[in-house]
């Protein structure tokens, strides 16, 4: 039954996300094809481990989610010094030490949609967002907020400071906020 859903055009579908995610947050066509096709290999040899808890997209994109985390730890095993300093404490407004919304800014309208958040709707409005951002902050965005990876393994993989990386954050959330909003999903309309 679940190989019936693998030879799906839905399937086809998922396979085209997952290369655009790992493209995302690999910047290389090459690898991202190569971390796609290890996560489907993946999925396919422990395919009786899947116990249909949860959907098959969401298990195959946790083994693509694994396998690049894997490929972005094994890819640098060094230190910077400067990863070893303190970071310095952002005057940022909206958010809080974990890069969270503070509770006085935290938008309303998004606390009463909470249940919908996870509408397709929703999430193909938040892609065509994401895929608005500049490139670097739209990288950096993924590797926190969905691989939650630490601000020191993103700033070896991405080349920057811990001072930048939370300004790209700082950048990306706000526009991210400002185009859900410009696509009036907190208003309910279309």
């Amino acid at each position: 039954m679940i190989l019936n859903e693998i030879n799906s055009p839905q399937f086809l579908e998922i396979r085209e996300q997952m290369l655009k995610f790992a493209h995302l947050q690999l910047r290389d066509s090459h690898l991202a094809e190569d971390m796609v096709q290890e996560a489907l290999l993946s999925a396919l040899k422990n395919l009786t481990s899947f116990k249909r808890k949860a959907a098959l997209k969401t298990w195959i994109f946790a083994i693509l989610k694994n396998k690049i985390i894997d490929y972005l730890r094994q890819k640098d095993r060094f230190i910077l010094e400067s990863d070893l300093l303190s970071e310095e404490n952002s005057n940022n407004t909206f958010f809080d030490e974990f890069g969270h919304w503070k509770e006085e800014y935290n938008p309303p309208e998004w606390q009463s949609l909470e249940n919908s958040v996870y509408s397709d709707e929703f999430w193909v409005i938040f892609e065509i967002c994401l895929t608005q951002l500049p490139a670097k902050q739209a990288h950096v965005f993924m590797m926190r907020e969905y691989l939650e990876l630490p601000t020191n393994e993103i700033c070896n993989v991405s080349e920057i400071t811990p001072a930048n990386l939370h300004i790209l954050l700082y950048r990306a959330r706000l526009q991210l906020q400002q185009c859900l909003s410009k696509k009036s999903i907190l208003g309910g309309q279309k």
